[in-house]
């Protein structure tokens, strides 16, 4: 059917009030006198938002402009009839199998150059002119349509993007990559001296001599491949911003985005995207298995947040039990469900969204958890979703409020990359863990932190903590010494300021131009072999890394009590006025980094808990109000010296709260 214009809805206008509860839902997989009973039970969970229409490309357009939008037509004016918001989804991340026929060369080509099929989702290539061109069709259809729809809170664009095809090696992506360089670089001499082509005899004569970094006999040029992750990055964000500069004049005044996968993207710049949506989305999904889950949970919800750039974020999905694509997909511990959902909220999450609403019968995803579980009503998951829903409402009363943390952790996402490259001292070497690591010992000190990119504001921060920051520019260095130089307290961690923005070391000494701040120089690195250790200090244990450190201004405060670098500094202090530079030159586990950060944050004036590590107490603040979440996720009570009324139950704890074993409370007090 041809494109006719959308009745408008002549009942009330449901918005996104307080913290939003629902989930994905997709209506078109379901018989339509479904759809009623759907709706029914969500009021009766207290659903209050719902995202459709995520992988419905080849329903709403069945060939190449010829639309079917009668189904959506209904099930948004069912939603809207009974108060339930819509974020509407454009469906541009599974396109359908009428457009990958017609545009094969739009498939992705992987780095050996086999180019991957259709039958499941993300099979497109980012810098496909066809696929833009669809997408933003596709789009800019849906945004005519429901655009000033009375129900529509919220614009949600693609999904997930890049998580199942990062980067594409096609003769497009070469064309595009080739276009991305001339920007970046402008001359053909430029492109030349970044990259460093005078080794291997890779220097270039003309730009249709670049490539992606294809699969190569050896290593291709690292400084190559980590323009090519930049550029990747960037190729997806052009797709974003495609759709979602279409909609925006069709649909003035609603929020657009797209969900994001902080802690399980791992090749998707999310700093440069973060100030391209008008509200940051994250999902994430616990791994079952993971004896550090929930802390995996607080990480991925501080991440949100940090991206978020401290204003209100969205849990866009999460599970209400097991997912279906780990090795053993487990199912959760009862109040499992409600933990991870509130300690999201804890960390300023203003919505609490699942993947999905129902369970699905077929595809791949049938035996992932939902709102509504294959058993129905009946279920314990069930009843969970309605407890949780009436909780969510009470807690409305919360929105706009924030978090506020005393230490940053600097993550980049560029630097991981350029780490992540073959031929580094050590395969150990992974910055993604080193982050987890420093991260857990925090968390288990009830520290709550934000995430921050290079050169962002640290003046809040009391405490600044750099886990590993292998790639830096001279620019960074000195954001970090102006931060030590007012008065803060900075822990570096090894292997730091190594080289430069395209992989070029650093002239002179290790670590080049963190040196002078630091007050010390390193004379040689000597990773550890597989499973060897060297002790520090007295009973701490250093794995992976040991360096030659030589002290040039600052003072040891732990040597290395073995290894090739026995006698030598392990951790190192250098006063700087009012702040200080500390210097860690191997990896503790999370008790020796407890034991560090003690000292660090003791000298910065940061409080730690002395709560148990599986009790977390985060704040959320309003004008004069303070919001502490309680959240026990070990199975004893814990006694809490927190005052105030839980506003879950209406309580008054006067004289502190007990607390039992997977037990949640929040206590709503006064500031003074």
């Amino acid at each position: 059917m041809t494109r006719e214009a959308l009745p408008p809805s002549t009942t009330g206008v449901p918005r996104l009030r307080g913290i939003a509860y629902g989930g994905d839902y997709n209506p078109e997989q379901w018989p339509e006198e479904v759809w009623p009973e759907d709706v029914r039970l969500m009021r009766e969970a207290g659903v209050t938002l719902v995202t459709v229409g995520v992988f419905s490309w080849s329903v709403l357009e069945s060939a190449p402009g010829v639309y079917d939008f009668g189904w959506l037509d209904r099930i948004i004016g069912l939603l809207h009839d009974n108060g339930i918001g819509v974020c509407l989804a454009t469906p541009t991340a599974s396109p359908p199998p009428w457009f990958s026929h017609a545009h094969p060369d739009s498939l992705p080509v992987t780095e050996s150059g086999v180019r991957l099929g259709i039958g499941s989702r993300e099979a497109y290539c980012p810098s496909s002119p066809a696929y833009r061109e669809a997408a933003v069709r596709i789009a800019t259809a849906l945004a005519e349509r429901y655009g000033s729809h009375p129900s529509l809170a919220l614009w949600h664009v693609n999904n997930e993007y890049g998580a199942h095809v990062a980067s594409c090696y096609c003769d497009v992506s070469a064309q595009a990559f080739r276009a991305w360089l001339r920007r970046r670089y402008v001359t053909l001499a430029a492109l030349n001296t970044a990259w460093g082509t005078a080794f291997w005899s890779q220097r270039y004569g003309a730009w249709d001599e670049v490539s992606p970094p294809r699969l190569s006999p050896m290593p291709v040029n690292p400084a190559q491949q980590l323009d090519f992750y930049r550029f990747s990055s960037d190729e997806h964000l052009a797709c974003y911003v495609a759709e979602r500069d279409a909609i925006r004049p069709l649909s003035p005044g609603v929020p657009i985005t797209t969900n994001f996968m902080a802690t399980n993207c791992p090749n998707i710049d999310y700093w440069s995207w973060a100030g391209e949506v008008d509200v940051v989305a994250n999902n994430h999904y616990l791994v079952a298995e993971d004896p550090l889950r929930t802390m995996g949970l607080s990480m991925s919800a501080d991440l949100g947040r940090s991206l978020a750039r401290g204003r209100p974020w969205l849990l866009m999905e999460h599970s209400t039990g097991a997912v279906n694509w780990q090795p053993r997909n487990l199912a959760k511990e009862p109040g499992e469900m409600r933990r991870n959902s509130l300690a999201h909220v804890a960390r300023g999450a203003e919505s609490v969204l699942f993947f999905q609403w129902r369970a699905s019968q077929r595809g791949a995803e049938k035996f992932h958890s939902a709102m509504l579980p294959h058993g129905g009503t009946a279920t314990q998951i069930w009843a969970d979703v309605c407890a949780l829903g009436r909780e969510v409402g009470v807690l409305g009363e919360i929105a706009g409020s924030t978090v506020r943390a005393e230490v940053a952790l600097v993550w980049d996402w560029a630097s991981a990359w350029a780490l992540g490259l073959e031929y580094r001292p050590s395969r150990d070497l992974d910055a993604a863990a080193t982050l987890r690591l420093y991260y857990q010992a925090l968390w288990r000190k009830g520290v709550v932190v934000d995430f921050v990119p290079p050169g962002a504001d640290l003046s809040g921060y009391a405490s600044v903590v750099v886990p590993n920051l292998y790639l830096m520019s001279a620019g960074s260095a000195g954001w970090l010494a102006r931060y030590v130089e007012d008065g803060g307290h900075l822990l570096v961690g090894f292997f730091s300021g190594i080289v430069d923005d395209l992989d070029s070391v650093h002239p002179g000494p290790h670590p080049g131009p963190l040196a002078d701040l630091l007050g010390l120089w390193i004379e040689e690195f000597h990773p550890l072999a597989e499973g060897a250790t060297v002790g520090v200090g007295e009973g701490l244990c250093g794995s992976v890394w040991s360096e030659r450190v030589v002290l040039a201004g600052a003072e040891s405060v732990l040597t290395m009590g073995g290894g090739p670098d026995r006698g030598h500094p392990a951790l190192t202090h250098r006063q700087v006025g009012d702040g200080a530079a500390w210097y860690l030159a191997t990896q503790l586990d999370a008790d020796g980094m407890g034991e560090v950060l003690d000292q660090v944050l003791a000298e910065a004036g940061v409080r730690t808990s002395q709560l148990p590590a599986d009790v977390e107490l985060v704040r959320r603040t309003c004008a004069d109000t303070a919001y502490t979440f309680v959240i026990n996720h070990g199975p004893d009570t814990v006694e809490v010296g927190e005052v105030g009324v839980d506003v879950l139950t209406g309580v008054q704890h006067p004289q502190g709260l007990s607390l039992a074993g997977g037990g949640v409370a929040v206590l709503r007090s006064t500031v003074s």
